[in-house]
């Protein structure tokens, strides 16, 4: 059995510490979310048969903007850590090997989670943001569901980093094991 390279081996040890980091930038994105609407919650607020009026607060707004900015740089650190890995056509999808394929699913879906927390996190920002009180009809917990999106975003990122590592490396398995035609003359 051989033995992988050195320069393999750094590259699953590059792999481990930007899917560390990852995972911290996220759970610390989410767990600001998450203290941000607790923040919110406690503005004062008044309630009229369905209707709701709260104070901004403030300190919900600078929780929310650190919470996305840690969410933008974990969106950052997954697609400048991995080999981009993408498919061209529905054949080269149907030729592809697994790795590759849930790695272009992983990639999807983290982009997608990505614009939604960001977008509930915004959201519930600027709604802490207004000088005045904000009144509507229902609670929106936009950085409630922010904050736990972060934590999903997290568990995509990091199998888009495994995955498209693997994939790398499938190709590169694959295209040493192919036989070599001689040069023709």
């Amino acid at each position: 059995m051989a033995r992988p390279s050195f320069t393999a081996s750094l590259v699953n040890y590059r792999v481990y510490i930007a899917c560390l980091v990852i995972i911290i930038l996220d759970v610390v994105a989410g767990v600001l979310g998450i203290q941000a609407e607790i923040a919110q919650n406690k503005a004062r607020s008044l309630r009229v048969w369905i209707f709701r009026c709260q104070d901004p607060s403030y300190h919900a707004l600078s929780l929310a903007m650190a919470a996305v900015v840690f969410l933008a740089l974990a969106q950052v650190v997954t697609n400048l850590s991995t080999q981009f890995v993408f498919i061209r056509s529905k054949g080269e999808l149907q030729r592809s090997s697994s790795n590759k394929q849930l790695a272009v699913v992983s990639l999807i879906f983290s982009w997608i989670l990505f614009i939604v927390a960001f977008a509930l996190l915004v959201s519930g920002a600027m709604a802490n943001s207004r000088s005045r009180r904000n009144c509507g009809i229902y609670d929106r917990r936009f950085l409630l569901f922010g904050g736990i999106l972060c934590f999903i975003h997290g568990l995509f990122s990091v199998s888009y980093c495994f995955y498209s590592t693997a994939a790398v490396q499938d190709e590169r398995n694959l295209n040493t094991s192919e036989p070599q035609l001689p040069a023709s003359v």
